[in-house]
């Protein structure tokens, strides 16, 4: 029993029953079966039963409903083998009341208690017919088939039980621990969730809204120096700065709405292909593109080479201080190349892999199945992305 009270095991009141029911049947053939006991030893009888049901119904209930198998559950066993003792001690023949003995025993202690005190019991009413009317075999016989008899099924029935019971308790525990598991991985799925959104959202914003606004402080430090001596070039930033704001008001409102680029409304090449001119209109850079038409790629491949476009530009605006670059975009059996040359100062790509850009590129790209590489040199930069079809 592993249940602390009877609301958790409704179906309690059945062994009640059964125990009341037997010992009562016992009580009862005590007196209407003739025998050569007297009145005083059928009373002894009586009174030892009606002694254990109190027993049980006092004590021995609560420890088997509180699965307690400690010091008490003894205290208690004892008290049952004592009272079945006196019972047939005054009446050697009553071994009916063993159907009731016995599951009390293999309910209140562990089984290898249970089985020498089931034998102690089962034997119990043999010895008493012995000690009071010798061993002939036909005076013991009756006893001894019967005590066998409920001893080796009892043990049978009882080991059986108790064997169902204990796998039932290690399921029950199984099932905890498979919940618990379960409750553990749902709540690490959505740590790691959360945590990649966050990661994903980041790259998001350092990939458009932060670049643009790099870009507007960059064209308005222009203007600043340009107003008084070059106010033509000035009004060309100032429309600049005017586009690069309402292209990242776009980009917002569309990283609320779906999260999915406002540019890539036509599609990925004149996309890449306004990237690409607006950085030589920002920086005088010599922008060579060939960018080619491509095939039909999911939303999410498209993104990836967009954003990868955005980064690889803005590091030619903001490091590379090149003449000029060369943006390559085609597409073939093995899927889309993007490449992004130019012919900068380079630098050593193991000493800036730690920000957003070149990190964020490769984590876009490892999503969608895709590589990046990037080689860097006194000679300038070429970054590569490859995305399968």
């Amino acid at each position: 029993m592993t249940s602390s009270d009877t609301g958790s095991n409704p179906s309690f009141w059945l062994w009640d029953l059964y125990f009341a029911a037997g010992l009562t049947f016992a009580i009862g053939l005590n007196f209407a079966v003739d025998g050569d006991t007297t009145t005083l030893e059928r009373l002894g009888t009586a009174g030892a039963l009606v002694g254990l049901c109190a027993w049980y119904a006092v004590f021995g209930r609560r420890l088997v409903l509180a699965d307690d198998q400690g010091p008490k559950a003894v205290v208690f066993l004892a008290g049952v083998l004592l009272l079945f003792g006196v019972s047939v001690a005054f009446q050697p023949r009553m071994t009916v009341g063993l159907f009731a003995v016995f599951p009390m025993i293999f309910m209140s202690v562990p089984l290898r208690v249970a089985l020498p005190a089931v034998v102690v019991a089962g034997l119990t009413p043999t010895v008493m017919v012995v000690i009071r009317e010798g061993s002939a075999w036909e005076t013991i016989q009756g006893s001894l088939v019967t005590g066998v008899f409920a001893m080796v099924f009892s043990v049978m029935i009882g080991t059986w039980i108790i064997r169902i019971a204990e796998q039932s308790e290690d399921r029950a525990e199984l099932i905890q621990e498979l919940e618990a598991s379960r409750e553990e991985v749902a709540r690490l799925s959505h740590e790691t969730g959360t945590a990649a959104e966050r990661a994903r959202l980041a790259r998001e914003i350092h990939d458009t809204l932060a670049q643009g606004f790099t870009s507007i402080v960059a064209l308005t430090q222009a203007v600043e120096s340009e107003l008084d001596t070059d106010p033509a070039a000035a009004r060309r930033h100032l429309d600049l700065v005017n586009r690069t704001a309402r292209e990242n008001l776009a980009e917002a409102r569309a990283m609320v709405a779906a999260l999915t680029p406002s540019e890539l409304a036509d599609s990925l090449a004149d996309a890449v292909r306004r990237r690409a001119t607006r950085l030589g209109e920002q920086t005088g850079v010599t922008v060579r593109q060939r960018i080619e038409a491509l095939p039909p790629l999911p939303t999410a491949a498209e993104v990836v080479v967009l954003r990868a476009a955005q980064e690889a530009l803005s590091n030619v605006a903001k490091h590379a201080r090149a003449s000029t670059v060369d943006v390559v975009l085609s597409g073939g059996a093995k899927g889309v190349r993007l490449a992004v040359a130019d012919d900068g100062v380079g630098f050593d790509p193991s000493t800036v892999d730690n920000g957003y850009g070149l990190r964020g590129m490769r984590a876009r790209a490892e999503q969608v199945g895709g590589t990046v590489t990037v080689h860097s040199g006194q000679k300038g930069t070429t970054v590569e992305l490859v995305v399968p079809l």
